[in-house]
Formats: structure tokens, sequence, C-alpha cells
């Protein structure tokens, strides 16, 4: 209708056609949802607006709205910069098949089948491959389930299973992608020297062999190698994704090559000499290739473990293997270029599979080939051997030099990108800040140098075989954490987790875990130990140091199943008293002058539920939208910063007491449900601000956030701004005595336990200046009604109740080493020594009970006096006989009338006796049936506590006590 209105006020709208009029009114419609939608966009919300967008349509049959499509503001950081650019075949599966082949491909395929034979050969291929392949699945899982940006296996593992394990994770991921690019770049090293190096032997340049050797030197070629790599990063990941396909190319004809040379060339005998051990010595082989020969391959099906000429140690199963993995570790080159790719959810899996199968069959295919043509020594002792038998051997040496500089770029490119996606998240602080910088091009100029400065320090280790088993052990734990991402989703059962790829299950996520752990440990003890410690200590470090993300919380997830599943299992009417604890409901007004209660109620619950109930006043039908909801972030926050284990539940109702009700029907799940309600006392005391005592409330602290203080968007201020300020004597109560009163008396009636807390903000003072560990505190009970002293002669339920609380209070870690005293008021002057017996009865309960609690003896002969005084007086009085506790099915109709002479009496007598006391534990009498009465209750109330200090009022309904096994 304002659609209309705001059309019609067009003078043209009148002379335009009906159909026209309808056209202009859609294309009305559709822009003021546009508009809408433009301040909607979160991480949350692409896949709704891009349903919005797909059914609205384009009214002019576009198709596309400007300035709308392709918009990404999810994350501040995003992860995507640069403009999305590649398609399946150049963005994943050329640098995936490129990474895969490295040097492994040309430089250790004979390493490998020469020490383990065929047989072990394809063992390792097969195994390897089976490992990659289940992570594969989970990697084609995660990311087609929602839209992938910048940074990779990263930002999959990251939003899968939330900031400790994703940063974590990636930082393992990075460094294994630096140490991949120091492999690739010292075998090329290798690759160079083999060719164009001085003979070992002579030391004397002859024709192109005249390039220097030693550890110093091939240092110094290293570090040649990766400053052309720095170079082409610096000027962009561009340059490379241009030049992959024209190596791509120049690799496969060199594989070519090698497959038709069999069939070129006829046997022939070769003579290979290396530097020996002593100084001043050669060995010297004799070795043969021979073509296709069935002698050939029987001869290499075994395996022939021996030295490495490189390393001068023996090769044994778990080294060749280590090796031989690193042709394996490419799998996720494509999925680090999730930032350019078109569609990375469709691109990632497709191009992933399929570059994993094509090098699966090459790598088959040259075992077999060169198990059946080359004799075991020259597969051992000369890496380059593919040289030797070739058709044209610089085909070798150009598939070599690309494979190996391709991958080494494709490393440095991509662990720039995870540690670039890293800074953005913020997890590291500011070590990695800088790395956040990027040219005007989008590249992340600044985390290629920190990674280049990375891989030199990596160069440094001169060997190829010394670091490839760190490198494989760095690569199976990150694939074993996407493995274990995956598992987390798919036993999380969440149901926004659907996936469109399908071919996976948690059999495959965890065969593929458990497949990485072993062949981690297989390949390297030490290092595998040192990695996982490593990662430990990362978890910890980035639980306690991350700012909170929007990521979503994958243990969240995990945790909501199991506690489902627990909590249909925990049966309300399997429930027995050996077994009961505390459930709490304790109901705050304003945390400001509530803190302290909270604090003691918290350490009165012993593993029990402990809930924050709030009432706010209002009704639903009269506001716009329910004001509560916004409420939680703030009281969840401020039980974070009490540091209690509490939920929180609050509801909105015309009145507290109704709203009160509502909470003690409503509050909890299953058999977890509160049984005990904790209320403030009502008194005329003006309360204290808490908020302006502790040092937590009034600045700003550095805490596991990094010192903003920030917990879920709230941060100090505003919590402290959302809470009002404390009333004061003007200001008026929302809550009358009556309603107080039948609070009380609702609570009694749904059979719950009632405590009434006086004078707990003391007790922090109080805490704070005994001793740590609670000797110089005690905690007194008074299990009797105070206002009725001829109940005094048994103990009942209530009774018992107070006990136990106080039982469960000194069980406390703050109150442990508190003693337990129990006071028995007895007629002394009576003379009959029946306070004798009362004591033995008392001790011997406690006995059974198992409560350790010293007895104290007190005369209140002068308090009986008073309270039989008055009782005669009123008998005397026509129709003003008393009704007790016992009458009215155990409901008192008023509360006993009494002297305020005898409330003065029972007032000094409590304090006299436990004026030491840290906290006392008092007898609540019944509230009055009739709400008249509820003014003289709560006045005895006040007159029996007053001045007191810390006091809790109990009045217990429930059997909570157990003398048997």
């Amino acid at each position: 209708m304002g659609t209309s209105k705001w059309l019609s006020q067009d003078p043209n709208y009148l002379r335009i056609s009906t159909e026209q009029r309808g056209t202009r009114i859609r294309k009305a419609i559709y822009a003021l949802k546009i508009t809408n939608l433009a301040g909607m966009t979160n991480e949350h919300s692409p896949l709704l607006t891009y349903g919005l967008f797909s059914v609205v349509g384009d009214p002019s049959g576009s198709g596309s709205v400007s300035g709308q499509q392709g918009v990404d503001t999810a994350n501040p950081g995003s992860h995507s910069s640069s403009p999305r650019s590649l398609n399946t075949f150049f963005g994943v599966i050329v640098p995936t098949v490129l990474s895969m082949f490295s040097i492994v491909l040309f430089l250790r395929t004979g390493f490998v089948v020469g020490h383990a034979g065929l047989l072990q050969a394809l063992i390792m291929l097969g195994v390897a491959y089976v490992i990659i392949s289940l992570t594969i699945l989970s990697v084609c899982a995660i990311s087609t389930n929602g839209a992938v940006q910048g940074g990779g296996a990263y930002f999959m593992i990251s939003r899968s299973l939330g900031p400790e394990f994703g940063g974590s994770i990636g930082l393992m991921f990075y460094l294994a992608n630096v140490c991949a690019c120091g492999v690739y770049v010292l075998g090329l090293v290798e690759a160079i020297l083999d060719i164009f190096g001085q003979d070992p032997a002579s030391a004397v340049s002859e024709g192109v062999r005249v390039l220097p050797q030693g550890y110093w030197y091939g240092v110094l070629y290293s570090s040649i190698v990766l400053l052309v790599c720095l170079l082409v990063c610096l000027v962009g990941a561009q340059i490379y994704s241009r030049a992959s396909f024209l190596i791509l190319l120049v690799v496969t004809v060199s594989l070519l090559s090698i497959y038709i040379s069999p069939l070129a060339l006829g046997p022939r005998d070769f003579i290979i000499t290396h530097q020996g051990r002593a100084a001043n010595s050669t060995c010297v082989y004799n070795t043969s290739y021979t073509g296709f020969n069935r002698t050939t391959l029987r001869n290499n099906l075994g395996s022939g473990y021996s030295l490495d000429y490189s390393t001068d140690t023996v090769m044994t199963f778990a080294t060749v293997f280590a090796v031989m993995f690193n042709g394996c570790t490419g799998i996720m080159a494509g999925a680090n270029m999730s930032g350019e790719l078109k569609n990375p959810s469709v691109s990632i899996p497709k191009g992933t599979i399929i570059a994993v199968v094509y090098t699966f069959f090459v790598y088959l295919l040259l075992f077999l080939l060169v198990s059946s043509t080359c004799d075991r020594v020259l597969l051992i002792q000369d890496y380059g051997f593919f040289r030797r038998i070739n058709v044209w051997p610089p085909f070798v040496i150009i598939g070599v030099y690309c494979t190996s500089l391709s991958a080494a770029m494709s490393s440095l490119i991509g662990a720039s990108r995870i540690l670039h996606a890293l800074a953005l998240d913020q997890l590291f602080g500011l070590p990695l800040a800088p790395a956040t910088i990027t040219s005007s091009a989008g590249n992340p100029w600044v985390s290629v140098l920190y990674t280049w400065a990375l891989v030199q320090c990596v160069v440094f280790a001169g060997q190829l075989n010394s670091i490839t088993s760190l490198v494989t052990v760095f690569y199976l734990l990150a694939y074993a954490a996407v493995d274990l991402a995956c598992l987390a989703l798919e036993w999380a059962s969440a149901p926004n987790f659907r996936p469109t790829f399908q071919f996976f299950s948690w059999h495959s996520c965890l065969l593929g875990i458990m497949g990485c752990v072993v062949m981690m440990f297989v390949i390297n003890p030490v290092y595998s130990s040192a990695s996982i410690a490593l990662l430990l200590l990362l978890l910890l470090f980035i639980h306690y140091r991350a700012p909170t993300s929007s990521w979503g919380y994958i243990s969240q997830a995990l945790i909501f199943h199991q506690v489902r599943k627990y909590l249909l299992m925990l049966d309300v009417r399997k429930e027995h008293v050996k077994f009961w604890r505390p459930q709490v409901l304790l109901m705050v007004s304003n945390p400001r002058s509530s803190c302290q209660l909270i604090t003691f109620v918290n350490q009165l619950k012993k593993g029990g539920l402990f809930v924050l109930g709030h009432v706010q006043l209002g009704d639903l039908d009269t506001l716009p939208s329910d004001p509560i909801q916004p409420q939680y972030n703030f009281w969840l926050s401020l039980v974070d910063k009490l540091g209690v284990k509490a939920f929180v539940d609050l509801t909105l109702s015309v009145s507290v007491r109704q709203g009160t009700q509502h909470l003690l029907r409503i509050t909890g799940l299953g058999g977890m449900k509160p049984n005990t309600l904790v209320l403030g006392f009502y008194d005329n005391c003006v309360p204290e601000d808490y908020f302006l005592q502790d040092p937590a409330f009034c600045e700003e602290v550095s805490g596991p956030n990094g010192g903003g203080g920030d917990n879920f968007g709230v941060d100090l201020p505003s919590l402290q701004a959302h809470f009002p300020p404390v009333r004061n004597m003007e200001s008026p109560r929302w809550l009358s005595p009556d309603e107080y009163v039948g609070i009380i008396s609702d609570a009694i009636k749904m059979g719950k336990n009632v405590c009434l807390g006086r004078y707990l903000f003391q007790l922090e003072g109080e805490m704070s200046s005994a001793s740590q560990t609670g000797e110089d505190r005690t905690i007194d009970v008074w299990p009797l009604n105070l206002l009725r002293p001829e109940n005094s002669g048994y103990v009942d339920v209530c009774s018992l109740f107070l006990l136990q609380m106080a039982c469960v209070l000194n069980m406390a870690s703050r109150w442990r080493n508190a003693r337990l005293r129990i006071f028995l008021c007895v007629e002394a002057e009576s003379g009959d020594q029946g306070w004798v017996a009362k004591e033995e009865t008392l001790r011997d309960l406690l006995g059974k009970l198992r409560i350790r609690a010293s007895i104290k003896i007190v005369a209140w002969d002068a308090m009986v006096r008073l309270y039989t005084g008055v009782k005669e007086r009123r008998a005397d009085t026509p129709g003003g006989g008393d009704i007790g506790e016992g009458d009215l099915g155990g409901w008192a109709r008023s509360p006993p009338v009494v002297s305020e002479d005898f409330l003065a009496a029972v007032n000094s007598l409590v304090m006299e006796h436990s004026a030491p006391a840290a906290v006392r534990f008092l007898y609540l009498p019944r509230p009055p049936a009739g709400s008249s009465q509820s003014q003289r209750y709560l006045a005895q109330l006040e007159a029996i506590t007053h001045d007191l200090g810390p006091t809790l009022l109990i009045h217990g309904l429930t059997p909570v006590t157990c003398t048997e096994l």
C-alpha cells in the first residue's frame, strides 16, 4: 500500500497503461527488497541473499543487480580481495598435478623402486594414495558445504572446527608448505648440480660441469633459486597461473619421452662414481640398462635397502616411504587457490580428484617401467638415471627444472596465502599483523616475504632427504585435521551440514585419521611426537589468546549432540535421595547489587544446576518485539566476568511473582530442573553497587581475547551501561511485601525448597580478610524454628535440609577448611537433664549422616519464658488461640504472635553465640496463608536477623539425607 501511494505521486502515473503500472510496481517492490537486504549481508546471510535474488529475479530480465551481485561483506578481512578468474582446469588440476609431480617424479622414482623393490613400492604407492584419497573425500565434503574463501585448506578447517583447531592446524599446514618449498628448491639445486656440478672425485671443471659443489655452495645456489621464486611471487600469482599450463605441457612431453625411450633404446652399461667417506676416496659402481627384461623385473621385485649415497644412512621402509609420500603431498595446491577460483565449491573436489587419479597412473606406470628395464644398482646409485636412458637427455633435465621450480613457486604462493588468511583472522596478534598488508592489486607481499624468510631457513638443511620426513609429518598432520573436521561435522549431525558431495562417511573420515596418525609415527616417531606437542601448545595459545569469532564452534555442536542424548537418558523417575544435589534458581533483580549473592550460591550448588533468573516487567501484546532476547548476551557476559558456572533464564511478565512462577515451572530440561529457589532478602537497606567495587568491572582488564575485553560483542562499557543503577531510598520498588511473600508461598506450593540470603554483601570482605584456606571461618547452623520454641524437641525435614546445605557449603573449595558448628537450644534451668539426651541423639544423627561438626549447647530459658508468656496472654484472649504449623495440612494461617522483646532476645542470642561466624544458616518458617499477614511475617524475619551478618534463611521440603549405603 505504501508503494502504491508513493507511485501515485508520479505525474505520469495516471497516463500509463495498466500493464506498465504493474511493471513499475513490481520494480519498485523489488528495489525496496534490495534496499532492505543491503544492511543484512553478513557471514550468516550469503545463501539467504542469493536465494532471494534467484526468487525475486531481475524485473528487467538481466539477471543481475548492479552493486549487489558478488558483494562479500561476510568478513571485514575478506579472503578474496582479488577477482576470481580461474576455472577448474587452470586453478586446480594444473597446480595440483605439478605439485604432486615435483622432484619425486624425476629424481626419486628410482630411489623408491631400487630400495623397496617393485612390490613394496606398489604397497607404498597404494597406502599413500589411500590415505590422501580418504582426505580428499573429506576435502570434497567440506568444500561443497558452503562458499569457500581465500586460504584454502586453512579456511575450510577453521570454519569447520573453530579458531582453536583452525589456527593451530592452519599454522602447521603453513609450515608444511614452507618445508615443502624448501624441499623443491633443494631438489632443483640437486638436479642442477647433477648436470653442471664439478666432478666430486676430481673437483675439476670439465665441459658444462663448472659449478663447484659443497654444503655452502648448495646453500648459495638454493638461495638464488629461492630469490627467483620470491621475485615472481612479489610480482603476483597471475604470472605463475599463466605459465602453469605451459609448464604442464613441457612436463607431459618429458614424461612421454621417458615412456617411449625403452622402445627406442637398446641395452647399455654405465659406470657411476661417488665420493667415498674417506678423504680423497671414490666409489665406482658398474650397472646397466637392460630394456624390458623379465630377469630384471624378477630381480627388482623384492626389497634391497642399502646405504643412501647422499646421506650415508641405511634406508628403511619408513624413510623410503617418507620420500615417496612427498610426491602425494600436493593435493591441497588447488584448494590453496580458492581465493582465485570462480566456483571453488565445484572446482576443488572435481579438479583435485582428476589430478590425483592422473598422477596415480603416472606413478604406477613409471614404477612398472623402471623395475622392468633398469638394474637395481642404477636405480639406487643415480637419482637422475632417467637422463641416462632417455632418447634425448635434455627432456628429463627440462622436466626436472620445470616441475621443481613450479612446485616451489606454488608452495611459496600457497603458503603466503595461508599466512595472509591467518593474519586477517587475527589469531596470532602482533607478530602476524604486518602480513595483512597487500599491494594495490591485492597481492599479500608482506606474507610472501615472511614465507621466503622461513624457506631460507629450511634450505640450510642442505640435504633433501634429511627434511623430507619432517615435511611428510606436517602434511600428514594437516590431512588428519581435515579428516577430523569432516568427522566432527558428520558426528555433530547439524542440519546445515549437507554437502553436495556425498561419497564419504564417518568411516572414511575415521580411517583417514587413523591412517595419517599411524604413518606419522611409522615415518618418524620423534618428529611426530614433537609436531603433536606443538599442535597442543598452539591449541592452548589460541584458545586463551584469539578474539571471539563468528565462524561457529564445532565443539558446541558436538556438545549439544551428546548432551541431548544424555539428557534423554536422565530419567526423573530414577532419582534417589543418595544422589541428591542442589539445583538452584537464583532470582536476580539487578546484578549490580547481587554479585556477592551470585558468587556465594555458585559455591553452594555442589555440581548441581545453577540458573540465574530475571523477570522484566512488561506485556508482549503492547510491545513491537520481545525485549528479552537482546539481553542474553549481557547476562552471559556477566556470568563470564564473575567466573560462575551458571545458566541464564529471562522472562517477560506483568508481575515479578507471575514471572517467577513461569521460571520455576519451565526452567531446566528433563531431569535437570531447579529444586531450590534462592531470593535476596526483602528489607529497606540501600543496596551497594558492586560494579563500583570490583576492579574487573571498573577498568578494562587484559584477558584471553587480547585486552579488548570484548566478549561476543559485549565489552565492559556496554555491560555497565546495560544494567540500571541501584535503587536509592526514594526509588519505587517493583516488588511489594505481599508479592515477595507470595513468591515464597508459590515456591513451597510447587514443592521447591526456599532460601533467603541477607547481608551476603558483607561476605566478600570477611573472606578476603580471612586466610585463603578458610581455617579461621565458621559455618553456624541453627536447625530449629526460632519463632516456635515448643517445636525444638525434634529434627524435621527442614532441619535436615539446613544440615545438608551447610555440609554442601563446607565441601566447596573456599570453605573446605571452615569449621561447622551446630547449635542445640535447651532449657538448662528445668533440672531434668533432658538436654543431655538431646545432645547424644543429635550427635548420633550427625554420625549417621557423616557430617563433621561440633555441637554447641545454648541455654534459651529466657526466650522460652518470653514466648510462653505471650502465648498464655493470647490464649486468655477469646478466639486468640494460635494455630501451629501442624494444622491446616502443615500450612501456617498466620505467623506466630510474639513480642518485640522475644524477637530482640532471639536476635541477641544468635548474635552472642555465633558472632565470629562467617555465615549462618537459620530455619525459615513457613509464610502465612493470607496476604494480610505478610508484613508481620517479614518484620519478624527482619528482627531476628538484624545485624547478624551473612545469613541464609532456609526452608526445606524434600528429604535430602540418607543414612544407608
